[in-house]
């Protein structure tokens, strides 16, 4: 199996792709029992949660989750913390011929925080992307930079911000911070091609 390593450079180094290549496999209707075929049972992500088709969110997985996450059929991770990502995690994805799309954003405990909008865009052209479907998008707990990323998805399908701050609140729960909800107000979602994602999508379902 062959492993391919770049960085992809768009205004510095935003996102650095690992890809294994080989043919990527078709996807696959999600498990939705506790148990699979073979009887194993299936432990998701803390935090896990389907976002839109093909579009799914979590804590960090760890080997106690990677049943789970092959029930998914995932072709791609989207990772959003700086660290990098541990030797057993990447062998799963080499296993499973998944891509991992590696964003660094810091995390930080302060209520006020500049979020690096520009690696939020970057991040959002692959979500975007079909091709990259199945996808997960994960940080660490699941909750700020993770919604954020999602936050700024829902502002370019035209949820409102009541609806967005909602769902921001359920995840992060009383971690919630005021720097994250005002990030996804002030967000502009007008450069970026949601209805070209909207037609892939359609023509996968039909």
């Amino acid at each position: 199996m062959k492993l391919d390593q770049e960085l992809k450079q768009e205004g510095g180094n935003v996102c650095r792709t690992i890809k294994f290549v080989e043919p990527l496999r078709t996807l696959s209707t999600m498990a939705t029992g506790k148990v699979d075929a073979t009887g194993e049972v299936l432990y998701p992500p803390l935090n896990f949660s389907m976002v839109d088709y093909g579009i799914y969110r979590s804590s960090f997985p760890d080997s106690a989750n990677f049943s789970f996450l092959k029930s998914l059929d995932l072709r791609s991770i989207v990772y959003l913390c700086p660290e990098a990502y541990p030797e057993h995690n990447l062998e799963f994805l080499k296993s499973n011929r998944i891509q991992l799309f590696h964003f660094g954003i810091e995390g930080t405990k302060e209520s006020f925080y500049d979020i690096p909008e520009d690696t939020i865009r970057e991040a959002l052209k692959v979500v975007l992307d079909v091709r990259n479907h199945p996808l997960l998008i994960h940080c660490k707990r699941g909750k700020h930079r993770t919604g954020c990323l999602v936050g700024c998805l829902r502002k370019m399908q035209k949820w409102s911000l009541l609806s967005i701050f909602d769902e921001y609140r359920r995840f992060a729960a009383a971690k919630a911070r005021v720097s994250d909800q005002k990030f996804m107000e002030l967000f502009d979602a007008s450069s970026l091609n949601l209805k070209r994602y909207e037609q892939n999508t359609e023509q996968k379902n039909s």
